[in-house]
């Protein structure tokens, strides 16, 4: 009989079409359920634009915003790390986050903006709000930006916390290596810049943003996980693959998110409204409640730090 792991990796090879007490997040682990794509925006959109255990700091929605947050400048990364070659590129790095400890599923929704890539998915929002489930929802600044007022009612929901997509939704590297046709930040200061400017923007929505960080399409070197850590953000994939960068059917949404267990983080997109996401959760939330399933951010389940 096929595994669980089998019967993802089965799934349709499809093209790339779019965008308690915290207790421990396991790393480098995404492979083993990572088979099928992840991004939610085409390559044409973004080509043209741009473990030590410790409690996560708690979101915090409504402060006086804009107060600048100390962080090492760009001077100081490119020394640290401009002399490092990487040696590692994927989704699963070690020191990238795949898993939590906990015994909840820890649900996570890209929002990647730029063209074809700003939209909201009303009805996934819908779900999660009927079925009082939380997620952390990973937003690009270019969502942001096209989606000011939407981006300040996410960030009062208690129900969500908001999380760092990026700024020009690039793979993080430090040599331009490109996955999904998607060209990656070409060097130390550039990949410092997609980190940084988006949390400026985060900063703006809330006064305390998560440390979690993802980068468009998912994709990471191994110095570049080194830089996300060093600027005290912590470096996040999944363990599931949700809806195959919103390409999957709602039946296959089903079978996926049905399948998470506890400690899972599983990836989606919220960006994708004619997609097959939103239909697939409204399906299996119930079911996944009704067996007993436990749901949390990243937060509440757990953080690792270096």
């Amino acid at each position: 009989m096929p595994t669980r792991r089998h019967a993802l990796m089965m799934l349709p090879a499809l093209a790339l079409t779019a965008c308690a007490a915290p207790r421990a997040i396991e790393a480098g682990t995404a492979g083993a359920r990572a088979a099928s794509p992840v991004d939610g925006t085409a390559p044409a959109d973004d080509a043209a634009a741009a473990n030590a255990v410790a409690t996560a700091p708690a979101q915090s929605p409504g402060a006086p915003h804009g107060a600048a947050i100390a962080r090492p400048s760009a001077a100081e990364m490119v020394e640290r790390f401009g002399g490092r070659r990487p040696r590692g590129w994927g989704l699963d790095l070690a020191g990238v986050v795949t898993r939590t400890g906990s015994g909840s599923v820890a649900l996570t929704f890209d929002a990647c903006g730029g063209p074809g890539g700003s939209s909201i998915d009303q009805r996934l929002l819908a779900a999660l709000r009927k079925n009082k489930v939380p997620a952390t929802l990973f937003l690009n600044a270019r969502w942001i930006a096209a989606n000011p007022g939407l981006s300040g009612e996410l960030a009062a929901d208690p129900l969500f916390e908001l999380a760092d997509h990026g700024t020009a939704h690039r793979p993080l590297s430090v040599t331009g290596r490109a996955a999904y046709g998607i060209p990656g930040t070409a060097s130390v200061a550039a990949a410092y810049d997609e980190l940084v400017s988006n949390r400026q923007h985060l900063e703006l929505l809330v006064a305390q943003p998560s440390p979690w960080y993802r980068p468009g399409t998912a994709y990471y070197d191994d110095v570049a996980v080194d830089l996300v850590r060093a600027l005290g953000l912590v470096p996040v994939n999944f363990a599931v693959n949700g809806d195959g960068g919103a390409t999957f059917t709602p039946t296959q949404v089903v079978d996926a998110v049905g399948a998470a267990r506890p400690g899972d983080i599983v990836i989606s997109h919220l960006n994708r409204p004619a997609s097959g996401t939103a239909a697939g959760y409204e399906a299996v939330l119930p079911r996944m409640l009704d067996r007993g399933v436990a749901f949390a951010t990243l937060s509440r389940a757990g953080a690792a730090h270096v």
